[in-house]
């Protein structure tokens, strides 16, 4: 009978103590998205959500031959942003960013590669808003492409122009080859002797630099959801 007891009071406690437990276990939401999705919502700001993508154009000449981590990087919209009929970054608007890492092409493999943020967004007005902006790709690039999420900028390979210093030397050697044997086994060693100094040349020499001349188009992506002052850019 005493365990009875004890086995029904046990069995109440645990029903008893199930709503606390279900609503302990719901998750809260995390204190600062509460707190950015307020700032968001406050009157008299406009938001630019993150993905957002505009167009820039470079201002400045940029090389991995003397460009370092730290540098910094200007450019301006190509393009105006807007939000419900009402432009909020107008075309010509100033961007600037710096270089986060910076890579020379190596010698046997490797491409040149730069990885550059947008930082500040700075109205013709003076009005300068804080800006987490990203490279999304590079429109119209031809040697240049985007690798990865983080927004990488890669240098297009160099192998056509590698087979063809290698076929013109080999072709000089067997020229020369064909000349002081004077006959076929002249020709074949020097197009050998050729081929090889040709590909010596290629190992020892870098591939091509990155450069970026002024006006390079930009696609810039808004990393994470930002707000202007309405009042600021009219």
């Amino acid at each position: 009978m005493r365990l009875l007891l004890t086995v029904i009071v046990l069995s109440a406690a645990a029903l008893a103590q199930q709503p606390g437990e279900l609503q302990d276990a719901k998750p809260a939401p995390p204190a600062q998205q509460k707190a950015e999705q307020e700032q968001l919502e406050q009157p008299g700001l406009l938001v630019i959500p993150a993905g957002t993508e505009i167009p820039l154009k470079l201002a400045q000449a940029i090389t991995t031959k003397n460009a370092k981590v730290g540098d910094p990087v200007y450019a301006v919209t190509a393009f105006p942003y807007t939000v419900n009929d009402r432009v909020v970054i107008p075309a010509g608007t100033y961007v600037q960013g710096r270089i986060s890492e910076v890579r020379r092409p190596g010698r046997v493999k490797g491409r040149a590669e730069m990885l550059m943020h947008f930082t500040t967004l700075i109205y013709r007005s003076g009005y300068t808003v804080m800006l987490p902006g990203g490279v999304e790709n590079m429109p119209g690039a031809e040697r240049q492409d985007v690798k990865d999420k983080e927004g990488t900028i890669r240098q297009g390979g160099n192998k056509t122009e590698d087979i063809k210093t290698v076929g013109k030397v080999a072709a000089a050697g067997a020229g020369v080859g064909g000349i002081a044997g004077r006959n076929i086994k002249g020709v074949g060693i020097g197009g050998a002797a050729g081929a090889a100094a040709g590909l010596g040349w290629v190992l020892l020499t870098r591939g091509p630099d990155m450069t970026l001349p002024v006006g390079t188009s930009v696609q810039m992506v808004i990393q994470r959801s930002m707000t202007v002052k309405a009042s600021k850019i009219d």
